[in-house]
């Protein structure tokens, strides 16, 4: 579950509560991992009663602030224990270099390859894909994009959150510039994309839409610069935009499916 950030917590909680039943519901054990935030306590706290309030009984909160914490032999049974795993917001640069490669870092996974769903938001969205945007410098209308490695859950994308909101159109078609062989999926907040346990699909879910930019294919792109021109130009990107209820598959980079409709049962597939 990748959650493009500012996910509802005091209305219909949409997508926590379906994060909270692809854990268990309420035979759930929800991890929440507080590294990203400078908050810890707060962060931890917060989603510990959110998760309850969904529905699931108890939750494991992992503070890990240094890698020495990462590498403790006891977060395995701790990890073992549970039936979900959720990565808070903050800065997922942090995530990377105090967790990656890690004794934690290598359990996690491990989980997650056993079925384990992770979820994360914000930061902890972004940390879910290889390639990872690590910061974004706009100088004088061009966008000078940092990449660096996350945590491999999901493969030939390129995870930006905040999308609309922050106006990050620039930054991820730059990323895209530079890495044509991944797609650019850009999450708006309140929204999220739920990725099937296979890699091969995901489905969007909240208030507002999922954008996919597939460079695979370019016509054309220049990055270098030219005197004063430092811009890049590109051209025959594929561009989707998911509302919730649609699906799209991440093998094929085609949208799959309509919207489901209870009046039709029959859609079929689109392109």
């Amino acid at each position: 579950m990748i959650i493009g950030g500012k996910e509802d917590k005091k209305g219909d909680k949409v997508i926590l509560r379906h994060f909270v039943e692809m854990s268990g519901g309420e035979k759930s054990r929800i991890g929440i991992l507080t590294t990203a935030t400078q908050y810890p306590t707060e962060t931890g706290e917060e989603y510990d009663e959110l998760f309850r309030s969904l529905g699931c009984p108890d939750t494991q909160i992992f503070h890990l602030d240094t890698r020495e914490s990462a590498e403790e032999g006891e977060l395995k049974k701790r990890l073992e224990t549970c039936t979900g795993l959720f990565i808070t917001g903050g800065d997922q640069v942090r995530l990377t270099s105090l967790l990656g490669g890690t004794f934690f870092y290598d359990e996690l996974r491990d989980r997650w390859h056993d079925g384990m769903p992770i979820g994360g938001t914000s930061a902890g969205a972004a940390v879910m894909s290889c390639h990872m945007i690590m910061s974004a410098l706009e100088v004088e209308d061009e966008y000078i994009v940092e990449m660096g490695v996350g945590f491999c859950l999901i493969e030939d994308a390129i995870i930006d959150q905040h999308f609309s909101q922050r106006a990050r159109f620039g930054r991820l078609m730059t990323a895209i510039a530079h890495n044509p062989q991944v797609m650019g999926i850009g999450i708006d907040e309140n929204t999220a994309i739920h990725v099937q346990d296979d890699g091969s699909v995901f489905s969007v879910l909240g208030e507002h839409s999922v954008t996919v930019f597939d460079g695979k294919k370019l016509e054309y792109v220049d990055t270098t610069d030219h005197g004063d021109n430092t811009n890049i130009t590109i051209s025959g990107v594929r561009l989707h935009s998911l509302a919730s209820g649609y699906r799209f598959d991440l093998i094929t980079r085609k949208l799959c499916s309509s919207a489901p409709r209870e009046e039709d049962d029959d859609d079929q597939p689109q392109e």
